[in-house]
């Protein structure tokens, strides 16, 4: 799936780089699969505003996702490959035998007409879904569970990946895309291959008004706000505003924030790299 970059016949042409959709077969979502989204615009229940730089974008609707691939030995046919703009990743309606519809997450490679399937008897093929248990090693995954019949929570994003590496007692051990490598129980499922529209990451929206497209204001850097307002606002001039930190005080460019007593730290082997 290529990306096609834009002749500069304008300035907000001149860097964009867009996605090309050649993989996509309808632009018409299934209706029985689809749900309203509810805009907030970053307000809470009173109309407080709590969340900064929200509002506006383009009216979507939600696709449910299968996230849990839990009609096994059923075999279901692929229909199209559809644009969700909720996601990074394309998604793909598949039709089961006995006429039931569902979305999932499109691996790379998976086409229209393909058969997949999912539970112990599924082969290690893309687009199906196994229990860890039975998983050759070295098997690249997405849509992994974090903990049995929960739904895949880790690999869901374009381009991403987890490579099973070990089995070890009742666990088996992933490489993460961040480079963790981390235990999960072999009775959680996993899809095989990697995500599809792995050329997300090369996109550029070219302008400001793409970002208001999306829902996303203006951001205003903590450095030219006030020190009532922001820890690296104020001074004389243009000040470089001091150790980089949150607007609440909590510094970034490598401080660790997640607490030492969390309960999944046992389950982490290696730490994900810097």
């Amino acid at each position: 799936m290529p990306v096609r970059k834009l002749k500069p016949i304008t300035p907000g042409q001149r860097f964009r780089v867009v996605n090309e959709f050649d993989t996509i077969t309808t632009d018409k979502p299934e209706k029985s699969l689809l749900e309203p989204i509810k805009k907030s615009g970053g307000r809470n229940n009173t109309g407080k505003m709590t969340m900064r730089y929200r509002g506006g974008g383009h009216k979507r609707r939600y696709r449910i996702i299968d996230f849990k691939r839990d009609k096994q030995g059923v075999d279901a046919t692929v229909k199209t490959i559809e644009y969700d703009p909720n996601r990074s990743a394309r998604i793909a309606l598949v039709e089961y035998t006995d006429g039931e519809k569902r979305y999932i997450i499109a691996p790379q490679g998976l086409e229209v007409g393909q058969i997949i399937t999912s539970g112990k008897d599924a082969a290690p093929e893309i687009g199906n879904a196994l229990y860890l248990g039975d998983v050759p090693l070295g098997t690249i995954l997405h849509n992994i569970e974090l903990r049995p019949r929960q739904g895949a929570k880790m690999a869901r994003s374009a381009g991403a990946f987890a490579q099973l590496v070990a089995k070890e007692g009742k666990y088996g051990v992933l490489r993460l895309p961040s480079g963790e490598t981390r235990m999960v129980l072999l009775t959680c499922m996993a899809t095989v291959g990697s995500v599809s529209n792995a050329e997300h990451s090369l996109q550029r929206d070219g302008k400001a008004g793409a970002a208001r497209w999306k829902g996303r204001r203006p951001r205003v850097r903590g450095v030219v706000m006030n020190p009532v307002d922001h820890p690296m606002g104020g001074g004389e001039g243009r000040q470089s505003g001091g150790h980089p930190r949150s607007r609440n005080g909590v510094p970034a460019k490598g401080y660790k924030t997640r607490s030492k007593k969390k309960s999944s730290n046992k389950y982490i082997l290696e730490r994900r790299k810097k």
